[in-house]
């Protein structure tokens, strides 16, 4: 390894050989198809789990006003990160748009806060899972024994190659898609929905049951459950690496897989509220499909059959999301942000193992933590934990998309953003807005505490060891040290 330093922005910079980047290359694998299923899989467990919190928060009319702002914001940065993915395409997604734009420290916060979503993302959903399975199996095993083999299974899954993890996505979000088509038919044929059974949440004095039970505050509030109908969608530029042609594929999945998931949302949110006990009940419910299977088909073999293939939904985000930490953990390792050994690949499949048995570790760990210490219900915490790292990056990748606009408009941008920089300021207001929302419920505040304190935490890290150790051969840093050297020399 050479041993020339440079220094650029506060940060040192070190020169590696071609060794270094052999051992963390990345297998191109994916075309669009398959890139459109890695986006719809990751985000789909949302119209199984999680979503349905926000009717207890805000109600129906309250939950349906959050959904629509936040449809909006991921429509907004959606087509900016179309846009920034083909012109920057490099496995670290967020932080490789964030880095260019905002220089290293910014890079830095940004990637943190995506490993913070990332990696607390499959803790949500692997209670997800749990709740289901001891739906189907009462006390046949603990909680946390269904965590530990479902991450056990899926880590393993995505080690095997990138190939098999892919398609293993497509597989599991058709049939996760066809389950919510199953119930969205059954639900209004069967008449197992009903419109009153929408506003039965207990409204709050002075309030109206029918309209806003919680108030505006409500709104408020369900603002993280609403961003779970489409989180995690922003994940597929960290395939940049894997795609056989990001120009032609990455803004075709990215915007055809954000169009699926705001269809499902609306039926989902609808549907599944208006059946059983209605509102009130499944806004607490840890299985809210399968509550909604048995309203349908009662308790029989059916509602068992199809709640052991409605898994499939919360399998195919918890396969994929995995699949986002290890490559989020694997750019920032190989650019020197996080210790470097954690982004050395595995020679003959070309995945980064460590990094997907680390981040595994840590979310399983989360999940513990949560269901020991934590106040209220273990999802519902750690769902706003991953909201509120997401909602950070969220806010500063379309601020970073208008500065790259005013900074650097001769830089290639083979597809353009139909809504351009007014479409990213709303974006990035309306993240802002959600941001504060995760402090809005008063028993999910530590956890939501705890991630900021990891943040500052970090923040230190960054300042006392990555600023000195940063590699200038990382493609994300090799990009932006020409754009940095090319300003100085017209200056």
């Amino acid at each position: 390894m050479a041993e020339k330093k440079i220094s650029v922005g506060g940060a040192t910079y070190e020169n590696v050989d071609s060794a270094y980047l052999e051992q963390r290359k990345l297998r191109k694998s994916a075309g669009w198809v398959l890139l459109w299923a890695l986006g719809v899989g990751a985000v789909i467990s949302g119209d199984f789990f999680g979503w349905n919190f926000g009717l207890t928060a805000g109600g129906f009319w309250g939950l349906t006003i959050a959904t629509f702002l936040m449809a909006v914001m991921y429509v907004c940065m959606v087509y900016s990160i179309a846009e920034l993915s083909t012109a920057l395409p490099h496995a670290g997604g967020f932080y490789s748009f964030t880095r260019n734009a905002l220089g290293p420290f910014g890079g830095f916060v940004c990637g943190v806060t995506d490993t913070i979503e990332y990696v607390i993302t499959p803790a949500v959903i692997v209670v997800g899972i749990g709740g289901y399975m001891n739906a189907l199996l009462p006390d046949f095993l603990p909680l946390w024994a269904w965590w530990l083999i479902s991450y056990a299974i899926f880590i393993a899954i995505n080690i095997k190659g990138v190939e098999l993890t892919l398609k293993v996505g497509l597989v599991v979000t058709l049939l996760a898609i066809a389950v919510l088509v199953v119930f969205y038919l059954a639900s209004i044929f069967s008449g197992a929905f009903s419109w009153n059974l929408l506003f039965n949440v207990e409204p709050d004095p002075g309030q109206s049951a029918t309209w806003l039970p919680k108030g505006w505050y409500g709104v408020f509030a369900a603002l993280p459950f609403a961003i779970w109908f489409y989180l995690a969608i922003e994940q597929l530029p960290l395939a940049a690496e894997e795609t056989h042609d990001v120009v032609r594929d990455m803004p075709k999945a990215l915007i055809l897989g954000i169009v699926t998931l705001l269809v499902l949302s609306l039926f989902t949110l609808v549907l599944n509220a208006g059946v059983g006990g209605g509102a009130a009940v499944i806004g607490e419910s840890l299985a809210p499909l399968e509550d909604g299977f048995k309203a349908v088909f009662g308790e029989g073999m059916a509602t068992a059959v199809l709640t052991l293939i409605a898994l499939t939904g919360l399998i195919a985000s918890f396969h994929t999301i995995i699949y986002a930490y290890g490559r989020v953990l694997f750019a920032l390792s190989r650019a020197g942000y996080y210790p470097r050994w954690i982004s050395v690949v595995n020679p003959s499949t070309h995945t980064p193992v460590t990094a997907l048995v680390l981040g595994g570790v840590v979310g399983f760990l989360c999940a513990l933590a949560i269901d020991a210490f934590g106040s209220g219900i273990v999802g519902a915490a750690l769902l706003n934990m991953a909201v509120f790292g997401a909602v950070i990056s969220y806010a500063l990748v379309m601020i970073s998309y208008i500065k790259l606009k005013m900074d650097r408009p001769d830089l290639p941008r083979p597809y353009v953003s139909p809504l351009g920089v007014p479409g990213a300021v709303v974006g990035a207001a309306l993240a802002i807005i959600a941001l504060f929302a995760c402090f809005s419920i008063e028993g999910y505040r530590p956890g939501v505490w705890g991630v900021a304190i990891f943040l500052a935490i970090a923040i230190v890290f960054y300042f006392v060891h990555s600023s000195k150790h940063l590699v200038a051969q990382a493609p994300e840093e090799e990009v932006a040290l020409m754009s940095e050297a090319q300003k100085e020399l017209a200056h």
